[in-house]
């Protein structure tokens, strides 16, 4: 979630007013785009990606950028449709206008590229792609702005948003991840096909997510509970390291905030966070329990609810009107940390779920694919 990349970075330069899609392409580009918004999305699988890249030779690696010449503008095409056809007036939002105008960007980019014969064009290609990859880098609180502004109109967050977003943030997922795999291609490291780390060792994923989240709880609160983590530290598989840091460390800071909060004005410690990493035949599965007292039965269905959070929400606040973020990162408000590591549990075929106690506390239980061949 690129939200505390954002806060310490400003967004480029926007025009003061953006326009209708129709006026600010050709009609050459518009018809091009929906063109490619009806073919169909090519799927990979994580298993596919290792497998494909354990022989990065040249010949594999050229193809490798062929078929990202082809199917990016599809999957881009796709977003820039969707953001067009917004309900609720959200597509009229200037902040989502401007995350659909780097679409069109990146499209137009990508469309205009020559033909990928050689390896002297598959090197010019990376820099398209290196370029892109950064141009979209604030595409989350981008977005979570544009919805920010939509919620408080509304006061209710309308279902079908949510639908959209979980589309468009899976979508963006995958676009990241295969470009993030073709250029890792390039600088190859020990231990590694791409971006796929072969042998995650969880353990230690954990505790860098922990360090990170504690060192948050004790910035913006003063002080920080302790965590234990559980499991065979020998243990790896293969995964996406950064994708699995993410995911640990926003279900660590949301239980080190339950629980600060429950135990601040008590004399009695917190008790620790738990963290229990499991080896299954079909999953490698991690359960982080709190004792933060718990969640109400009747609010679990909300925190996969874009925007939902208990703390204050400084997004807007935080934001001038040209979507400058200039505070630090905070500890919670956003509402997108939870919905999101699932959609980054669900791209490889896991899963995230939430079991609460009203009035005791919360387990989550992350479930990794070992397969990793779900598309």
């Amino acid at each position: 979630m690129n939200v505390q990349t954002a806060q310490k970075t400003m967004y480029s330069s926007q025009p003061s007013k953006h326009r209708p899609l129709s006026e600010s392409v050709s009609r050459e580009t518009l018809d091009d785009i929906y063109r490619c918004s009806l073919k169909r999305q090519t799927g990979v699988s994580l298993k596919y990606m290792l497998d494909f890249g354990s022989f990065p030779i040249e010949r594999q690696v050229i193809f490798s950028a062929q078929f990202l010449h082809k199917e990016l503008p599809i999957r881009l095409a796709h977003r820039v449709a969707e953001l067009e056809n917004l309900p609720h007036g959200l597509s009229a939002k200037s902040q989502v206008m401007q995350v659909r105008d780097w679409y069109v960007e990146s499209f137009k980019e990508l469309r205009q590229f020559r033909k990928i014969v050689d390896r002297s064009d598959e090197s010019d290609f990376v820099r398209i792609l290196k370029r892109i990859y950064e141009r979209h880098s604030n595409v989350v609180p981008m977005m979570a702005m544009g919805v920010a502004e939509l919620k408080r109109d509304f006061g209710e967050f309308p279902p079908e948003v949510h639908q959209f977003l979980d589309g468009f943030y899976m979508s963006r997922i995958g676009i990241r991840a295969l470009i993030g795999q073709h250029v890792a291609l390039h600088s190859q490291q020990d231990g590694y096909i791409g971006m796929i780390c072969i042998k995650v060792r969880p353990m230690d994923v954990a505790w860098g997510a922990v360090d990170d989240a504690r060192s948050i709880c004790m910035r913006e609160k003063g002080s920080s509970p302790e965590v234990q983590v559980f499991g065979d530290p020998n243990f790896a598989f293969s995964y996406v390291p950064s994708h699995l840091h993410q995911m640990l460390f926003e279900l660590v800071k949301n239980s080190l905030r339950a629980v600060h909060d429950k135990y601040e004005d008590s004399d009695i410690d917190p008790p620790p966070i738990r963290i229990v990493i499991a080896d299954g035949g079909e999953d490698v599965s991690i359960k982080v329990s709190d004792e933060g007292g718990g969640i109400p039965r009747s609010g679990l269905p909300r925190i996969w609810t874009y925007m939902y959070t208990t703390a204050d929400t400084p997004l807007l606040d935080n934001a001038d009107t040209s979507g400058v973020l200039e505070t630090p990162p905070a500890l919670a408000g956003y509402g997108y940390g939870l919905p999101l590591s699932r959609l980054y549990a669900r791209y490889f075929g896991g899963d995230l779920q939430i079991l609460s106690m009203e009035g005791y506390g919360t387990d989550a239980y992350l479930h990794i694919s070992r397969l990793g061949n779900v598309q």
